[in-house]
């Protein structure tokens, strides 16, 4: 295949399980991160590290220019380790934004290194009230008494970035709460759970379809639609990753 793909967030929940999927498909993998001592684990994997800050935005529009890469995965998150209560709403500022200024610095990039393809993870517990299932046309929550509104907000602007980024085939894929290995729940959790490994299937499938939109990525339940992930990614919540290939 011999297509290049930067991962950013390549060590995170999803971005650790991605990598060897993507590496097993036959593209080069670039993973990113901030921190020197995780390149080691990155080249267990199969992927190139390249540590680099996403907020340093000139560090990392070098970075990408030097690998040019067909495809950029967007996993970054900024969460405290098994999403500790005491630690959250600190997080979910730093979270916003890596979500805002972090992706508009991920995009530009992208677009500078000449990138065809973007996949970038969002959330789908951020609808604003009304009938259920929720689906990827239903609007998102911008009440200003909610406690989601800064979530909320960031998450648009994620999506804006992507989705608006001219050159690049953009998709957005709005996960549900995650659970399984590297999460901080071994078993499903929250309205509209998915698991790690199905996931980072999407974010596979996402770039094997050209995909192009929001798409829900979430177990089937009453509370949010993934059905046009299944129509249009052939995705499948019950898909985990084959023995052997995440260590």
């Amino acid at each position: 295949m011999n297509k290049k793909i930067f991962v950013a967030g390549a060590t995170g929940a999803i971005g650790a399980v991605l990598v060897p999927l993507l590496v097993e498909a036959g593209y080069t993998v670039y993973g990113g991160t901030r921190r020197i001592d995780r390149a080691g684990a990155l080249e267990a994997k199969g992927a190139h590290p390249v540590v680099v800050d996403v907020f340093d935005a000139a560090a990392l529009d070098a970075a990408l220019k030097r690998i040019a890469p067909w495809g950029v995965v967007h996993q970054l998150t900024d969460l405290p380790q098994n999403l500790d209560p005491k630690l959250m709403a600190e997080a979910v500022v730093r979270n916003a934004r890596l979500r805002v200024e972090g992706t508009r610095n991920l995009v530009a990039a992208a677009q500078g290194a000449g990138a065809r393809r973007l996949v970038a993870q969002s959330i789908a517990w951020v609808y604003a009230p009304g009938a259920k299932p929720f689906t990827e046309d239903m609007p998102l929550d911008q009440d200003p008494e909610s406690p989601r509104r800064i979530s909320a907000d960031a998450v648009i602007s994620l999506e804006r970035s992507v989705l608006g980024a001219g050159d690049m085939v953009g998709a957005v894929l709005r996960y549900g709460q995650l659970y399984g290995p590297g999460t901080s729940s071994a078993e499903p959790r929250g309205a509209s759970p998915v698991h790690a490994e199905a996931a980072a299937w999407a974010a596979v499938l996402a770039l094997r379809h050209a995909a192009a939109g929001i798409f829900n990525i979430a177990e089937d339940s009453a509370e949010v639609s993934s059905e046009k992930a299944k129509r249009e990614l052939e995705w499948n919540a019950a898909w985990r990753v084959p023995q052997g290939i995440v260590q």
